[in-house]
């Protein structure tokens, strides 16, 4: 009997209730623990793993550049910015609206991090995540066209719940580039959210993709069901640095 029950749970794709529901019988035998809690442990074990598994291959397929949590943003940094209004985001509502998320500032005061804290968030809601800075987007789509497989790699980047492209506005785009980052945000317009963090204020982004009809194409799209946030303030790794030095000095 023990063999079959282990057999027919590896059929049904129950791999922790195969490995462990002998133990747990024989614990409840001795507890005296009623046939259906016996049975609701077994699956509330079973779904319990499969979440942390689920949850294991979605943070690998994200490719976040760290793991950080709203908790571990500093909003003292931040005195303009409206704390509820940030927090709200961790609710995800955007993504049932189809809205995005666009985060624009200076380097090094949180950009990165909120987009990623969000992003840990939808991740533990079960919802397929990807980080991506914008010169990476743009070289792999580049090596896809050589390798014949554009389209395919397009579909890589429209298919996740939630997408965020990093960095936009670090580097002036060829011709070429800018029409991969077109497709891109073109074919998620209103079928998927994008997270997307900039130095670049909108009015610099002609300049950014050397043509400011594309730039305007790309803009309406974005901004058409999207939420801005503005930061500012100085880098937190220059105030590291400068706290470091002066320790030094002391």
């Amino acid at each position: 009997m023990k063999k079959e029950i282990k057999e027919y749970s590896q059929k049904l794709n129950l791999p922790v209730i195969a490995d462990r529901w002998s133990e747990l019988a024989e614990q409840a035998s001795k507890d005296n623990v009623p046939y259906s809690q016996f049975l609701f442990s077994l699956l509330e074990l079973e779904i319990t793993e499969k979440q942390e598994r689920m949850k294991k291959t979605l943070l690998k397929f994200a490719r976040f550049p760290y793991r950080k949590t709203i908790d571990q943003f500093d909003f003292t940094a931040q005195v303009d910015m409206d704390e509820r209004r940030i927090r709200e985001l961790m609710n995800l509502s955007f993504l049932d609206n189809k809205e995005n998320l666009i985060f624009l500032g200076p380097p090094g005061i949180g950009k990165t991090h909120l987009a990623v804290a969000i992003g840990m968030e939808a991740i533990s809601k079960g919802m397929k995540t990807h980080f991506i800075t914008m010169s990476e987007l743009v070289s792999q789509l580049r090596k896809a066209k050589q390798q014949e497989k554009l389209e395919k790699k397009i579909v890589s980047f429209i298919k996740p719940s939630v997408l965020i492209i990093d960095e936009i506005g670090y580097l002036n785009l060829d011709t070429q580039s800018v029409h991969y980052l077109f497709q891109v945000i073109s074919r998620r317009y209103e079928r998927g959210s994008i997270i997307l963090t900039s130095n670049k204020g909108f009015g610099e982004w002609g300049e950014m993709v050397g043509d400011p009809i594309i730039a305007t194409a790309m803009l309406d799209r974005l901004l058409h069901h999207s939420r801005i946030f503005n930061l500012k303030g100085d880098s937190y790794r220059l105030k590291e640095k400068h706290l470091s030095t002066q320790k030094q000095k002391d």
